[in-house]
C-alpha cells in the first residue's frame, strides 16, 4: 500500500452520498463521481473502464469481475453497509484491492425494520389497512400475540442481539444460531442474556413461532431455508426477512404461504428486486412487503456514508481502517 499523492477519485455506485460521507471527501479534494439513477452494471463497468478512478464506495449496483479488471488504478473498495453479495471480492482480491464494509453503521434501523415486520405480519396491519382503503371495515381477529412465543433468530450478529433484547422485553424466548458465532461461546450461551444458542439451523426452525433471517449471503447461505427446512418450522409460523433474499428458497415461501404451512411474513429483500410486476409474493395478502430500506434511514444512511469514506481514505492516505473491517484481510498482509 502506498498513499496516493494526487487528489483521488472516488466513484459512488449511487446518485448521491450523504453530508456525513461526502464532506469528508470533499476535505480530501476528493473528485467525486456518480451512478445515474436508474444505472446498472454495464454502466458501472463502463465509468470503471473510461475513468482513472482510485476508490469505489458500492451501494447496491454489482461490481462485476470485469468492471474491476477494466480500471488499472483502482486500490479500494468500500461497501456501504456490510453486504458484499453485489461485489466480486475473489477479483478484487486477485488484484490486491481490499474490499471493506460499515459494520454495525446500519445495524439500528435493520433491527426496528426486523421488528416493524415481525409486528405487521403478526397483526395483519397491512391487510387491514388495505380493506380500510378500500371501503370495507374488515376487522382481522386472528392475529398472532407474540408474548410468550419463541423468536428464532437465524443469525446473531448486531442486527440480530438488537432485535433479540426488544423480543425479550417483550415477553418472547428467544433462541438463536449462527455459523459464524465466536466458537468460545459453547451453545447455550450468548452475547444477550436470556438468549440461548443453539448448535444446528435444523435445532433452531422447530423451535421458531417467529423465524427472523440475520445471515449474509454467501455460498453456504443461498436457498438454506429451503422446502424441507421451511417444512421444520411449525405450522402457523412468521418468517421475517431483512438479509437478502436469495437466502430463502422463494418458490418453496410461497407454497408455504399459499397452503398456510406459514401464515405470514414480513420481508425487506426478494431474490429479484425491483420485484417484479404481477409476482406471486404481490398477490398474497399474508405478506408485508418493503423495497430493501431496512438501513436506509436518514440515521443510517450518514452512518455508512461517513465510515464508507473513512475507510476508502484511510487506504488511500497510508492509514488504513481497522481490518476487522475488511472482508479479504489477506490483501493486507
Amino acid at each position: 500500500m502506498t498513499a496516493t499523492t494526487h487528489p483521488p477519485t472516488v466513484f459512488v455506485t449511487a446518485p448521491r452520498l450523504a453530508p456525513a460521507g461526502l464532506q469528508r471527501l470533499q476535505a480530501a479534494h476528493c473528485r467525486v463521481l456518480y451512478l445515474q439513477d436508474g444505472g446498472g452494471e454495464a454502466e458501472v463497468a463502463a465509468v470503471l473502464a473510461r475513468e482513472s478512478v482510485d476508490a469505489v464506495i458500492s451501494r447496491t449496483a454489482t461490481l462485476s469481475a470485469a468492471a474491476i479488471a477494466a480500471c488499472p488504478t483502482l486500490k479500494v473498495i468500500s461497501k456501504h453497509g456490510v453486504g458484499v453479495s453485489n461485489i466480486d471480492v475473489a477479483a478484487a482480491s486477485q488484484r490486491g484491492i481490499p474490499v471493506y464494509v460499515t459494520p454495525g453503521a446500519n445495524a439500528q434501523s435493520v433491527a426496528e425494520m426486523t421488528l416493524g415486520l415481525m409486528f405487521a405480519a403478526a397483526r395483519r396491519i397491512a391487510w387491514m389497512d388495505a380493506e380500510l382503503r378500500a371501503g370495507r371495515w374488515s376487522r382481522a381477529q386472528d392475529g398472532l400475540e407474540l408474548s410468550g412465543r419463541t423468536l428464532g433468530l437465524l443469525g446473531f450478529g448486531q442486527v440480530g442481539q438488537r432485535v433479540a433484547r426488544v423480543a425479550l422485553a417483550l415477553g418472547m424466548q428467544v433462541v438463536a444460531f449462527d455459523p459464524a458465532f465466536d466458537p468460545a461461546c459453547a451453545p447455550g450461551s450468548g452475547a444477550v442474556a436470556g438468549v440461548r444458542m443453539l448448535g444446528s439451523v435444523d435445532e433452531l426452525l422447530p423451535l421458531s413461532d417467529v423465524l427472523s433471517l440475520h445471515v449474509p449471503l454467501n455460498a453456504r447461505t443461498r436457498h438454506l431455508l429451503d422446502a424441507g427446512r421451511i417444512a421444520q418450522l411449525p405450522r402457523g409460523a412468521l418468517l421475517v426477512n431483512t438479509a437478502r433474499g436469495e437466502v430463502v428458497d422463494e418458490a418453496a415461501l410461497i407454497h408455504a404461504l399459499r397452503s398456510g404451512h406459514l401464515a405470514a411474513a414480513g420481508l425487506d429483500t426478494m431474490a429479484e428486486e425491483p420485484l417484479p410486476v404481477g409476482h406471486a409474493l404481490a398477490a398474497l395478502d399474508n405478506v408485508v412487503l418493503t423495497p430493501h430500506v431496512g438501513g436506509s434511514t436518514p440515521a443510517a444512511l450518514a452512518a455508512m456514508a461517513g465510515m464508507a469514506a473513512v475507510n476508502v481514505l484511510g487506504w488511500l492516505q497510508g492509514s488504513p481502517a481497522d481490518p476487522s473491517h475488511c472482508v479479504n484481510p489477506e490483501v493486507l498482509r
